[in-house]
């Protein structure tokens, strides 16, 4: 449970809740209004995120009545009809005014993610929703899908609570074994498909991955030898499943009916049912623990924010094992209704075909990608005058970068946005905000979600305009991290997710990012730990000493570049190490520039000066670029 407070104009307050109050949580409603000024003339209980009160609840309502003793001194509102059936039954509606909701929230935003699927393919049954490569998909077709291949995964030993990696590039084959693997109630691990095999299989052994179900992969072209790269003896996968062949699952369509009265037993909505990886500051990745409850709520105020609408076509090159993709590209257009495009590739040339000839009306993108469309040959702005809407997000673009986004694509509204793994998104820019507000902030906290400032030093909370560290909580706050110690878990003992970002809120109450406490670099929305790299050119026997840091670039916002110290005598061959580098890294990771020194400039504690080695490297960056 979750609560807010929020003065009124009259000496008034109004008190949010999130969750369920229930046995367990009202103590922490009895502690939080015995804080609660006495000298409060009128209290408002907002219960709009509450699906459930039991007696323990209901009790300390009455408490607080009795605290707020003078007529129309308490009131409870927007509560939802199941909340308002339980005051109800005890007569509670006679005691203080309690009003419902006036616009319900959907049911599905309680549902598990098999739930979420049976009830769309009833609702919407053979209207398409995906369309991969030209091909159009309903929800139903989804559903049997995704009821086959949970047959095909129950077979080969998942059972409940089994850690399923699903790794490949966006298809409906994807969204069908995601399906898959939450009707089993099974964890879903969405891997990046761009990983080499070194990469997965730590990540694998970090997550405690014993299947992974594949697709298309970045960079792979014989399958059978990558695979066993993942079946060695350090590997904890013991089994693979192949969703490469989108068509595969439709011809087998006929296999249904036999099975599909299976896998209907529920689950709990807020059960934990998916992983995300986000990076480690190790290099280590870790795994974000989340549920159908803070992904669903995620979207359906996403779709909100957006304005989106069922006639609204999508075009997704958001990947879908990022929360991004999952949130603000697939779950959201789910509630809206609307048509998602999956291109067969990523590549500008593809783009600027599809969105034309689909009359796209939504993109969301990060920087690189933006600027990559408007420099293909082929782009043309009277070509895109379908879109209406984009969501920037992964990586901060910059004022110049925005200026020509708005120019060419004059009739597109930019909304800037930021987000975690652990949460997102946490704010966003309204669909009718200004320029200022699009080219200074990254958005108000969105519905429902808490953001506060803190000095990095003390702790303690920073004046509106003053920069911090940057603090979120609300419905849609991961679990946790996959079994990490619990030093290293960002929650902290109130509650609050500490993101490692630096920011301000200013005086309309739009979050401003200034940078990052952490190392991470940002590559194009690609996170990149430093760590991990260095890790890897310390092994190299000709290295003396390594440190990466993150390097300015027009088109990604940041790479990687290798600051390095050879052993005396030794020699260095960048394209050889690079091709080597290969064998254990991603692509993206691999630093763009390699800068060699003679030594490094080191602090008293004898650590390295990163602060001073970065400027060093950034002036021979500027005096190599004349």
């Amino acid at each position: 449970m979750i609560i807010r407070d929020e003065k009124t104009g009259d000496d008034g307050l109004r008190v949010y809740i999130s969750g369920r109050i229930d046995i367990s949580s009202s103590p922490q409603l009895r502690i939080h209004m015995e804080s609660v000024d006495r000298s409060i003339n009128r209290i408002i209980f907002d219960l709009r995120d509450v699906d459930y009160i039991s007696s323990s609840g209901l009790r300390e309502f009455l408490i607080c009545r009795k605290r707020f003793n003078n007529e129309d001194a308490m009131a409870i509102e927007n509560v939802s009809e199941e909340v308002f059936g339980i005051f109800e039954t005890i007569g509670f509606n006679r005691l203080c005014s309690i009003s419902c909701m006036t616009t319900e929230r959907p049911t599905y935003v309680m549902m598990s993610f098999k739930a979420f699927l049976e009830y769309n393919a009833a609702k919407l049954k053979d209207r398409p929703f995906i369309v991969d490569s030209d091909v159009p998909y309903s929800w139903v077709d989804i559903e049997r899908g995704a009821q086959i291949i949970a047959a095909d995964l129950e077979r080969i030993g998942v059972r409940r609570g089994t850690h399923v990696g699903i790794c490949g590039r966006n298809s409906i084959a994807w969204i069908q074994t995601f399906f898959a693997v939450q009707k089993l109630e099974a964890m879903a691990l969405l891997v990046n498909p761009g990983l080499s095999a070194a990469e997965i299989v730590k990540t694998a052994s970090i997550s405690d991955m014993t299947y992974l179900c594949y697709g298309d992969l970045n960079g792979v072209e014989d399958y059978p030898e990558f695979i066993s790269k993942l079946h060695g003896p350090d590997s904890p996968i013991e089994e693979f499943y192949s969703f490469r062949d989108v068509n595969r699952i439709s011809k087998r369509d006929q296999e249904y009916d036999a099975i599909k009265d299976r896998f209907r037993h529920d689950s709990e909505p807020d059960d934990p049912g998916v992983i995300i990886f986000t990076s480690g500051s190790t290099g280590n990745p870790k795994g974000v623990i989340l549920s159908s409850y803070n992904i669903l709520n995620a979207a359906y105020y996403n779709y909100q924010d957006q304005t989106l609408k069922s006639d609204d076509r999508t075009c997704l090159i958001l990947p879908l094992f990022h929360i991004f993709g999952l949130v603000a590209g697939l779950f959201a257009n789910a509630m809206a209704d609307s048509t998602i495009y999956i291109p067969k590739d990523i590549r500008t040339d593809t783009l600027v075909d599809l969105i034309p000839k689909h009359h796209i009306t939504i993109f969301h993108s990060v920087p690189t990608m933006l600027i990559a469309l408007m420099n293909n040959k082929l782009f043309r702005s009277e070509e895109f005058s379908s879109l209406r809407c984009t969501i920037i997000s992964g990586s901060p673009a910059t004022q110049a970068q925005i200026e020509m986004f708005k120019e060419r694509l004059p009739g597109n509204h930019f909304l800037a946005s930021y987000g975690l793994s652990e949460m997102a998104p946490v704010s966003i820019t309204d669909y009718e905000d200004t320029d200022e507000h699009v080219l200074k902030t990254v958005g108000k906290p969105v519905k429902n979600i808490n953001i506060k400032i803190v000095d990095p030093e003390s702790g303690k909370e920073c004046q509106t305009g003053n920069e911090g560290e940057i603090l979120v909580q609300g419905y849609n706050l991961m679990v946790g991290y996959y079994k990490v110690p619990i030093e290293s878990q960002a929650i902290d003992d109130t509650g609050w997710l500490h993101t490692g970002d630096l920011g301000y809120l200013n005086e309309e109450g739009y979050l401003c990012f200034t940078g990052r406490l952490k190392e991470l670099i940002i590559r194009g929305g690609e996170n990149i730990m430093p760590g991990e790299i260095e890790s890897a050119l310390s092994k190299y026997d000709f290295i003396n000493n390594v440190k990466v840091l993150g390097m300015p670039s027009e088109f990604y916002g940041e790479e990687a570049a290798a600051c390095i110290i050879l052993k005396e005598g030794a020699s260095f061959d960048e394209d050889a190490i690079r091709s080597d580098l290969l064998l254990n890294l991603a692509k993206y990771k691999i630093p763009s520039r390699f800068f060699v020194f003679d030594d490094f400039p080191m602090l008293g504690s004898g650590k390295i000066d990163a602060v001073t080695l970065k400027k060093q490297m950034l002036k021979r960056l500027n005096e190599m670029n004349g």
